[in-house]
């Protein structure tokens, strides 16, 4: 399987190369919407976001001769998205990523039962349970959208690394090296993000439960 995918990629970069327009256009239908997500972390709006992938897909024009293969032409893709709209993005507004990386809402201790008491660790306060059948899958679409706006009021490392991650499928050694972060600080940024969108999707459900049930 990646031999076959190491195949395709060399043909695709060969084409490229080559000047192949139709093999280009298929790459940045497949790639801009991701690119696009990722840019939109570093920089205000979309519109800036969309400049910063126009640049990253000239930058490809103008580098492809030169792609040495080091990583994957995608990881290549998104490395170049984030030096770019890092660099708008401090252009463009102050940068607050250091303070703001780690300030976040987390689950709040005293949900749980502490040292010396029974149970200690374990849920005192349970999470909202998710309902079944039909209502649950209108709930569901609700959900997405709802976490969308959490995702997008989220500090732009944790919206990041949450893009990253939980949307495009990353791992969490390339987003280490995409972002240029430890591993441990890569974990924070993952759970802080996690948990902010997880506790306005748990207060949404039980005040959807709530209605229901009057």
């Amino acid at each position: 399987m990646v031999v076959t995918e190491v195949a395709d990629e060399s043909r695709l970069i060969a084409a490229l190369r080559a000047g192949d327009r139709a093999a280009f256009a298929k790459l940045v239908e497949l790639h801009t919407p991701a690119l696009l997500r990722v840019a939109r972390g570093y920089v205000p709006n979309h519109s800036i976001a969309e400049e910063v992938v126009q640049e990253t897909w000239i930058a490809l024009i103008k580098g492809v001769s030169g792609f040495e293969g080091r990583s994957s032409l995608r990881t290549w893709l998104f490395a170049v998205t984030i030096n770019i709209a890092k660099t708008r993005g401090i252009r463009e507004r102050r940068d607050t990523d250091a303070m703001a990386a780690f300030v976040g809402a987390t689950v709040a201790p005293e949900r749980f039962h502490g040292a010396g008491e029974p149970n200690a660790g374990s849920w005192k306060e349970p999470p909202t349970p998710f309902p079944d059948g039909p209502e649950g899958s209108v709930l569901a679409t609700e959900l997405r959208d709802v976490a969308q706006r959490e995702l997008d009021k989220l500090p732009d490392r944790q919206r990041t690394v949450v893009t990253l991650r939980d949307i495009l499928g990353f791992d969490s050694a390339d987003v280490c090296e995409l972002l240029d972060v430890s591993v441990a600080n890569q974990r924070v940024l993952l759970h802080r993000g996690r948990a902010a969108i997880r506790q306005v999707l748990e207060d949404y459900v039980r005040e959807h439960v709530s209605e229901r049930g009057r």
